[in-house]
């Protein structure tokens, strides 16, 4: 299929987010303090969950130094609208301050939106999952692009020849410490993972230990994940996996066959559910039929 070319771009970030945008990512030059009820969070916050102990780490440096880089922000009406900072925002609060030190610019959604995937990118505590869709939605807005077609371009660019898009990729991931090919290749088939997992790894679940337990059958993956989250350690969840590998597999068929020749579950059955079992039977195929006799 021919794609639909797109100009030249630019092979530095401030052609990907615009010199203006670039600036808002750095200390600013003019602040001034806000009431911290005079903000709100961002709607285009990328990041899911906030650890309450990192939080309560962060707002006891806070009450000792204060919050030493101000918060962006961005007009909303009567109050103002948190495009980075919002960790900084919570911890204050919880330190007791009434205010905080903002720098207030006017952007549009998608500058605000970019501006809060780059600075949350920049945290180390960043679970892997909002990481991925953070730097998946990067991809999409560089290659004007949906984020589902922005998955499917990343996999079609690792078997093309280098052309201008693999060029933009390159800009961006290295403004963002990462090669391109590696997060296309490793990272981004997570988000093929069953919702539990991802889930569980937004929950705090360690990434190395959800990336054994997506090697297992989705049908088992609960009780790994129950016990990861309990505090395993890697081997541990290890001897588990190797555990139910080496446990015999009971077909749907099997399964059905067991509980039809249990007279103890049959007897369980309540008539509703007996009469919605012998109109199951009526539907059986004639050859299975004769076979039961």
């Amino acid at each position: 299929m021919t794609r639909r070319t797109r100009p030249e771009r630019k092979r530095n970030l401030e052609g990907l987010l615009g010199q203006d945008a670039l600036d808002l990512t750095r200390p600013a030059q003019a602040q001034r303090h806000l009431p911290v009820t005079e903000l709100h969070a961002g709607k285009g916050q990328p990041r899911r969950e906030f650890d309450d102990a990192a939080l309560s780490s962060l707002a006891q440096s806070i009450q000792t130094s204060g919050v030493l880089q101000p918060l962006l922000v961005r007009p909303a009406g009567e109050r103002y609208e948190i495009v980075a900072g919002e960790r900084r925002w919570r911890a204050a609060q919880l330190a007791g301050l009434t205010e905080v030190p903002v720098v207030i610019r006017d952007l549009t959604d998608p500058e605000a939106r970019q501006i809060a995937l780059i600075e949350n990118l920049q945290r180390e505590d960043l679970n892997t999952v909002d990481e991925v869709d953070a730097k998946l939605e990067l991809v999409a807005g560089t290659l004007s692009l949906t984020r589902e077609q922005a998955r499917h371009r990343l996999m079609q660019l690792l078997r093309e020849p280098h052309g201008s898009d693999h060029e933009a990729l390159e800009v961006l991931f290295q403004a963002l410490g990462e090669q391109w090919t590696s997060f296309a290749r490793n990272k981004l088939k997570i988000l093929n993972w069953p919702a539990p997992l991802l889930d569980a790894v937004r929950g705090g679940l360690p990434y190395t230990l959800a990336q054994l337990i997506a090697q297992v059958d989705e049908s088992q993956q609960d009780a790994l994940i129950t016990l990861a989250l309990s505090g395993a350690t890697r081997d541990e969840v290890k001897q588990a996996i190797r555990t139910l590998k080496d446990e015999p597999q009971v077909s749907p068929t099997q399964r059905v066959a067991r509980r039809l020749g249990s007279a103890r579950w049959l007897a369980a059955l309540n008539d509703s559910e007996k009469k919605d079992l012998e109109a199951w039977l009526a539907k059986i195929p004639a050859s299975i039929k004769r076979q039961l006799g």
